[in-house]
């Protein structure tokens, strides 16, 4: 799996954790979109483009609380971020939503629950056909049509 992640200056070693993370736990590789980037947006921007693209098959983005990541990354056509903060969220981020981007905030999750969040957003899979695939391809329809 291709894993694309950036954050804001703020969360730089929330990062760096969360990549080692996933290098430990062997979820893919990961590339770095950078952190030196004081308006979010624009590096929220760079890593929803690459996993809209098909480029990348997962993101995520840090910054202080996720919300302004989540907001922005939400802009791009075919980006779908989720903001979680807990393990069922982050969970049903897949299995209900197929979110392909999480994010999550540097000031408002301690490390060991944003390893529980990263390790949520990869075990787990969007099914085909599940009771959520009507919501998920409202959502996908008028994203497309927009």
């Amino acid at each position: 799996m291709k894993i694309a992640i950036g954050c804001d200056p703020n969360a730089q070693k929330e990062k760096e954790e969360v990549i080692a993370f996933i290098e430990k736990k062997g979820y893919g590789t990961v590339e770095d979109f950078g952190s030196e980037d004081s308006i979010y947006a624009n590096v929220a921007i760079k890593v929803s483009e690459a996993v809209a693209s098909g480029g990348y098959d997962r993101g995520i983005l840090i910054c202080g609380t996720g919300i302004g990541m989540s907001i922005s990354a939400n802009k791009v056509k075919g980006a779908y971020a989720a903001l979680v903060s807990d393990v069922y969220s982050a969970q049903r981020a897949r299995l209900s939503n197929d979110a392909n981007i999480i994010c999550m905030g540097a000031f408002t999750t301690g490390s060991k629950v944003r390893e529980l969040l990263v390790e949520a957003f990869f075990e787990n899979e969007f099914v085909k056909g599940c009771a959520s695939q009507p919501k998920v391809d409202a959502f996908v329809e008028y994203d497309q049509n927009r």
